[in-house]
């Protein structure tokens, strides 16, 4: 595995500040069932990290008292953390919208039969990862067997109600490219998506959202053994826009870890790079409670044109 860290520490990206957050995003763990060649957090089965009743606890206090709007969990699959449904269910108690950030074919795995029927229940947005509508493209990113798995998982959702008019419970999918290339335009790819998926399978869903692939972890790695990481760089920066850094993710969310440290963003997490308060090398959620963090400078590097090129890209899609 390559680290690239120390090829976008040197940085020109513009210096940006947050607002008031109003999204927590928790990491609840690297462990997944899944394997794919883009993820930036180098998740699968063997990842054994995950967050603890503890840390949980104080995601919950954290949300009782911020006035926090949306909690996103990711992962790894965040599904497989044992105290997932707890999470869920603590979070909807207090009001907060959630989001599960959902791989589709974790819903088939053991243990996991009644999950669509949880998530419906406590009205979860699933936002979930559907890298093409076309069968090969799918499983050679994914694994063998992943797209009609996913197939499966969709028409389960929608069986309960996801995606569907009227309904109230939201299904989003999420694109991103097959290699080092930038998302083609979001409205376009959703009308093609709506088209193919509806067509073919039956499927419906409320939106999608694309994502530009991150220079990082795995797809870094990636990029830096086939000798395209250089290049990747250089068309990122030369797409960026700069009225995209009005509406980058980081300047409303906090990203949180498996052990409750607390980073700018996702990505940033993935990187080792905290979140800067009061010069504290690293700082726990806990230690937020109470503290306003608008106008707390964002730690940035050559990762960051990353959320900024073209069309922009952040985990809830474009920008613009």
């Amino acid at each position: 595995m390559h680290a690239t860290l120390k090829m976008l520490s040197s940085t020109d990206f513009p210096a940006i500040a947050r607002r008031r957050p109003n999204t927590l995003q928790v990491n609840v763990g690297y462990r997944c069932n899944q394997s794919c060649l883009h993820c930036h957090v180098n998740a699968g089965p063997t990842r054994t990290e995950q967050m603890g009743t503890a840390v949980l606890a104080d995601v919950l206090a954290y949300l009782a008292i911020s006035g926090i709007e949306k909690l996103d969990i990711t992962g790894g699959a965040p599904e497989l953390n044992p105290h997932f449904r707890a999470l869920v269910r603590g979070a909807r108690a207090l009001g907060v919208h959630v989001m599960d950030r959902c791989n589709l074919t974790i819903l088939q795995e053991d243990g996991q039969a009644d999950l669509a029927a949880f998530l419906a229940a406590e009205q979860v947005e699933v936002i979930a990862s559907l890298p093409c509508y076309l069968e090969s493209n799918v499983d050679g990113q994914r694994g063998s067997g992943v797209f009609a798995r996913s197939i499966a998982a969709l028409r389960t959702l929608n069986q309960k109600g996801y995606g569907r008019p009227g309904s109230g419970l939201m299904l989003n999918l999420v694109y991103n490219p097959q290699g080092a290339q930038l998302p083609p335009p979001q409205d376009k790819l959703e009308a093609d998506y709506r088209a193919r998926l509806g067509a073919d399978y039956g499927v419906e869903f409320n939106h999608l959202y694309t994502l530009a692939n991150m220079p990082i972890a795995r797809f870094g790695s990636t990029l830096v053994s086939k000798g395209q990481f250089d290049g990747y760089m250089q068309r990122l920066r030369g797409a960026h826009r700069l009225e995209n850094l009005e509406n980058v993710m980081c300047r409303d969310l906090l990203s949180v870890d498996w052990q409750g440290y607390v980073y700018d963003c996702d990505f940033n997490q993935m990187l080792g790079l905290p979140l800067i308060v009061a010069g504290r090398p690293r700082t726990r959620l806990a230690d937020l409670i109470g503290r306003d963090l608008a106008s707390n400078p964002i730690v940035v590097a050559d990762h960051c044109y990353g959320c900024t090129a073209g069309q922009g890209s952040s985990c809830g899609g474009a920008l613009g």
